[in-house]
């Protein structure tokens, strides 16, 4: 496979995951419509690289652009990161999500139909499983019912991609459910830019350490968890993103449907995670107690053995790592992309 679509690769795992591929000799077409994202973490791609990036602004529900897009491109696989991704968000804006993740993802699948082009590598989710009854997550566990409409997103696009695999054979599809991003690329010049307020647990703390946001909020402390809050399972950026070079050498094998945990198998909790960055930046992260969130689980990490055994994939970088990278990238960036 020479040429990679990835859709969404402007954001925060596809520019990361767009440099790798572009590392390993690939020819990468980016779509992305820059709702969460900005072009400048592209520049900085090109920039580490030496390599070039082909743009295009736009978005998946385009059946028209897409087209254009295929036509125009020999595409031989579709990396497919383009979507809303806030679970707190899609708890307050349902229709949006479905309309972004769902239809968007039906729309470039017709499009991908139409040129022939049946190779997919899908970013899903491990809140596909809902709330956890067994831990760790294995993938022939059955998927439950998302506590939020980010996760249903999801896992109604994994019910589409089997079926479409059922209809045609002929299509080779990785889901792949990963579970908590963070880092960055260690150089410091890629990172997680979230508009406004962060969504997500660590740049939240990031931003905290820095000085740019006051306080952090810890959303329960009353669960079933070792010290009572959240415990989930984060894994690098830079981690994930080679999984995803995994996962395109597997659609090489024309090996069918195929479903992978991406995570290092271990959870943290909200408070070892402060604890952690602090180590890292020598700063102290000032946060408050919070009622529970709507849509949150009290645990959720995975098994990733299977990725071990078929990808040839393991987590490799820990959590002092992840903070390190983390702290790097947000005392070079304190303003994100901005300049």
């Amino acid at each position: 496979m020479k040429t990679i679509l990835v859709t969404g690769g402007a954001g925060y795992i596809g520019s990361h995951t767009v440099l790798q591929l572009l590392e390993q000799g690939y020819k990468v077409v980016v779509l992305d419509n820059l709702c969460n994202a900005s072009p400048e973490s592209l520049s900085r791609v090109e920039a580490l690289t030496g390599k070039k990036v082909t743009f295009i602004e736009g978005d998946i529900r385009d059946e028209i652009l897409l087209n254009a897009t295929f036509s125009e491109h020999k595409v031989d696989a579709v990396i497919h990161f383009a979507g809303l991704k806030a679970v707190g968000e899609s708890v307050q804006m349902p229709l949006e999500y479905y309309h972004n993740n769902v239809y968007g993802t039906l729309t470039l699948c017709n499009a991908m139909r139409e040129a022939n082009v049946k190779n997919l590598v899908f970013s899903s989710s491990a809140t596909v499983y809902g709330d956890p009854t067994v831990l760790p997550l294995r993938e022939d566990l059955p998927t439950g019912t998302p506590t939020n409409p980010y996760g249903m997103s999801k896992l109604m696009v994994e019910h589409v991609l089997t079926d479409l695999y059922k209809a045609d054979n002929e299509w080779n599809i990785v889901l792949l459910r990963y579970f908590n991003p963070v880092g960055a690329h260690s150089s410091g010049r890629i990172g997680e830019d979230p508009n406004g307020i962060p969504n997500n647990l660590m740049p939240y703390i990031s931003q905290v350490a820095s000085g740019k946001l006051k306080q952090l909020s810890v959303f329960g402390d009353d669960y079933d968890t070792p010290d009572g809050t959240g415990v989930r399972d984060y894994i690098h950026v830079v981690d994930l993103a080679n999984g995803h070079l995994r996962a395109v050498d597997r659609l090489a094998l024309n090996m069918g449907l195929d479903v992978y945990n991406l995570g290092t198998g271990q959870g943290y909790s909200v408070l070892e995670m402060v604890k952690a960055f602090e180590d890292a930046s020598g700063k102290a992260i000032n946060y408050r107690i919070a009622p529970r969130r709507s849509g949150d689980v009290a645990s959720c990490y995975a098994d990733p053995t299977l990725a071990a055994k078929e990808l040839n994939w393991t987590a490799e970088l820990g959590l002092e790592t992840m903070c390190q990278d983390t702290w790097r990238w947000q005392s070079a960036n304190p303003m994100g992309y901005e300049k």
